[in-house]
């Protein structure tokens, strides 16, 4: 569907109004809104991922035509941006007068963020392609900085802290996700790929000496199952970044 003057000028949809739009007027298909469009967006990225989506497969899933999905949505990209940040909606946040430890609560925040990176596998482009300015992804944008603003940095490093540590879940919730992703794929659990993994690497006299040079750190490193491992890496990787912060108001 081409792109009208007014829709290529829309960085988002929810710049001028068109995540208020219900619909066009009348006429539009009954039994239909854009909550409902949305929410079967969200189930049918989750299941088959985003490079099967399209707009024909979702008005299929709807038992509609591909047409009428276009009266709630211009595009799919406003599509899209409106799953993403229904999906931002599932993050539990500190209130405003929260009055745990800042660290406690950037701990808390990181582990959500990771969480659904991981629990939503498509997300992570997403992010990276629209603005992500909608009502969720704000709250959760206002929520870090609030924490981020009691560590007690100078105002002048506090956009980079909150890189350092988001950047850093995002990363690490990304791999994770398509790891997961991928050991579903084969069958087998994230357990039994690794295991599988680790064997063909070892059996190969090409990639043996890999695994050897980091046996030592794998073993000191612990954890029963992967979700151990992956668990205390990243809680010892954030707690890094929260000491990096703690020096740096000593530093200021």
């Amino acid at each position: 569907m081409a792109k009208t003057g007014r829709q290529a000028q829309r960085a988002s949809v929810w710049i001028g109004g068109g995540a208020r739009r219900s619909g066009r007027g009348g006429g539009q298909p009954s039994g239909l809104d854009r909550g409902r469009i949305t929410e079967v967006t969200v189930r049918l990225l989750d299941a088959e991922g985003l490079a099967k989506f399209s707009m024909r497969r979702l008005a299929a899933e709807l038992n509609v035509t591909a047409m009428s999905v276009y009266w709630y949505v211009d595009t799919k990209d406003e599509l899209l941006e409106l799953a993403l940040d229904q999906v931002f909606g599932e993050l539990r946040l500190p209130g405003a007068d929260a009055d745990e430890d800042w660290r406690d609560q950037l701990r808390a925040l990181a582990g959500e963020n990771r969480a659904l990176l991981v629990r939503h596998p498509w997300l992570s482009p997403l992010i990276g392609t629209y603005l992500n300015i909608g009502p969720n992804a704000q709250a959760f944008s206002r929520a870090v900085q609030r924490v981020i603003r009691r560590t007690g940095l100078p105002a002048h490093g506090m956009t980079g802290a909150i890189s350092a540590v988001f950047q850093f879940v995002y990363g690490y919730g990304t791999v994770e996700g398509h790891f997961l992703t991928r050991a579903a794929d084969t069958g087998l659990s994230p357990d039994e790929y690794v295991r599988r993994s680790v064997t063909q690497v070892n059996e190969s006299p090409d990639t043996a000496h890999v695994l050897e040079e980091s046996r030592e750190i794998m073993a000191a490193r612990g954890g029963e199952s992967v979700a151990e491992t992956l668990d205390r890496d990243f809680d010892f990787a954030l707690d890094l970044l929260i000491a990096g912060i703690e020096a740096m108001v000593e530093r200021a």
